[in-house]
């Protein structure tokens, strides 16, 4: 049975420390909390017995890998509240400011949604699709 698209997303780090810090708080104000923690690694999913939706990997060096242009990684949100608590997260756990919470019609009818870059530029969204809600 196949229960979505993407099975999950891993994402390089530079600084796994530094970028659980600001995980476990952007992610936290979805609801999705780190489930799996390593020497390199830390997996994000809803439950501890479920697998992990994202990852993060600390690569450095040579094999250090760099965000993409025109990728990003975008999360659910229930309301405008979360959107507006993942963008908050992400400012105060040293992200950037990729686009303020707010609705983008343009993309779709009732998106509502925020983006910010992570500490390694890998930028990121939380929406919410009130008309489908």
């Amino acid at each position: 049975m196949r229960i979505g698209v993407l099975d999950h997303v891993s994402i390089a780090v530079s600084d796994l420390a530094r970028s659980c810090a600001f995980y476990d708080a952007v992610l936290g104000a979805l609801n999705l909390h780190r489930t799996v923690s390593g020497d390199n690694v830390a997996g994000y999913g809803t439950d501890p017995d479920l697998p992990c939706s994202l990852w993060i990997h600390e690569r450095n060096g040579p094999n250090a890998a760099k965000p993409g242009l025109g990728m990003h990684i975008s999360f659910s949100a229930l309301n405008r509240e979360q959107v507006h608590a993942f963008h908050a997260a992400a400012l105060a756990h040293g992200g950037r400011d990729a686009g303020p919470p707010g609705a983008r019609s343009h993309y779709s009818s009732g998106f509502y949604g925020a983006f910010a870059f992570d500490p390694d530029e890998t930028k990121i969204e939380a929406v919410v699709r009130e008309d489908l809600r």
